[in-house]
């Protein structure tokens, strides 16, 4: 396992590009994407670290059918070049998946992947169009896709409201790219299925000032809910904001990727944070087996367990997706009869998920050639009492909806 802190700055071609015949007979290539210095290195720092350990926990267990899994991550800072030319880097050293990693990098290489027929997946972001699987063959969102998330949040903020959403205003707060825009087509179509008045609020790039944005959400749109698609440091950013401007937090609720422990604490904590709605995609918290086998491997190792593991909403992900991936290819190495396994063998693999769990990291997940998104579940917690605590149990919402929007591409 290796980090590259940038495509610009690895020293030593050699180094990323080791010799093939040193690892084409014992190990399997993962190609991870990540961001670790970039705009949501926020989320890289925890995330990634959890890849690469439950990766460890599996080759300190003799690997896949007895090969181990070496998962060559690259940074590409968020930089749609620099996650092409990773792609063509961990194409070359002969990746079976890629971990995607970003929305408009998810967009950039879709057509590539599918033409390479690589599977490659972008867990609870990227298009959401693409949980079609007849459609986008090489594509597996593998998580709650940003349309799901934005059915989730509707369906949430209805519960709350008392059952009706008829003549009721919802504020949404976006980071406006192509990750902060990819829900609304599920918004507007909810807005006239529903009832309910939307006005929308797109915070631009860096998405460190939204003082104009939350002064008219608070003071002159007063909505009865603010449903926030914000990340990297925008969404402690909007908590303070509107903790400021004095809208109840306890009316906000986040998708997947502005609700994490590191969003609390760069807000100023769980103080400032009290009431504010998350939707995850994986369990948080650190009562799982899964969490408690990868502190025993560091125990045996004569080590602490790594600090990341504190950060659980972002470190569990990256231990989801890369449990994920080793279930694809197990299922890959079982139907082959052996560990030579190409691209394509993987990609099959992925539709032959049925029943994961990860010891109730997540609900039972299955993906098939039609759902490469695995159903759309999402939980929410709240931040209350200086901790992450559940609100609801795991749900998927408007399923009819959806499913015409995938049939139809939105």
């Amino acid at each position: 396992m290796r980090s590259f802190k940038s495509l610009g700055a690895v020293v030593g071609a050699a180094a990323l590009a080791l010799s093939a015949s040193a690892f084409a007979q014992k190990d399997i290539v993962i190609g991870l994407q990540c961001d670790r210095t970039g705009p949501t290195q926020t989320v890289g720092v925890f995330l990634c670290p959890g890849y690469h350990d439950y990766i460890a926990l599996v080759n300190s267990k003799g690997g896949v059918g007895g090969a181990k899994i070496r998962a060559l991550e690259i940074d590409h800072e968020y930089k749609v070049p620099s996650a092409v030319e990773s792609y063509e880097r961990h194409k070359k050293e002969g990746a079976v998946l890629i971990s995607l990693y970003g929305t408009p990098q998810t967009q950039a290489l879709t057509q590539r992947l599918t033409e390479d027929k690589i599977a490659g997946t972008s867990p609870g972001f990227g298009s959401a169009a693409a949980a079609n699987g007849d459609k986008f063959p090489y594509i597996f969102p593998i998580a709650a896709s940003y349309w799901s998330q934005a059915a989730g949040a509707v369906q949430f903020v209805k519960d709350k409201l008392g059952g009706s959403l008829r003549g009721k205003k919802i504020a949404y707060l976006y980071f406006d790219n192509p990750a902060g825009r990819e829900p609304l087509p599920v918004l507007e179509a909810l807005v006239k299925e529903e009832g309910f008045e939307m006005r929308t609020f797109a915070v631009p790039s860096p998405g460190v000032e939204m003082g104009a944005q939350v002064i008219d959400i608070a003071q002159r749109f007063k909505p009865d809910f603010v449903i926030a698609h914000l990340f990297g440091r925008s969404p402690s950013v909007s908590i303070k904001e509107l903790k400021r401007v004095g809208y109840p937090l306890s009316k906000v609720v986040s998708f997947v990727w502005g609700s994490a422990e590191a969003d609390i604490i760069a807000a100023g904590g769980w103080a400032t944070a009290e009431g504010y709605y998350g939707l995850q995609f994986a369990g948080v918290g650190s009562n799982y087996p899964v969490l408690k086998e990868i502190t025993e491997m560091y125990k045996k190792q004569g080590k602490a367990a790594p600090k990341e593991m504190a950060s659980t909403v972002f470190y569990n992900r990256g231990v989801l997706i890369a449990a994920i991936h080793v279930e694809a290819i197990s299922n890959a190495v079982k139907a082959k009869g052996g560990t030579n396994i190409t691209p394509h063998d993987v990609k099959l693999g992925f539709e032959k998920i049925k029943g994961f769990t990860l010891g109730g990291l997540v609900p039972p997940l299955e993906i098939n050639n039609v759902d490469h998104e695995g159903g759309g579940w999402v939980q929410i917690f709240q931040a209350k009492g200086g901790k992450w605590v559940k609100s609801t149990e795991w749900f998927k919402a408007y399923p009819t909806l959806l499913k015409k929007m995938l049939a139809t591409g939105g």
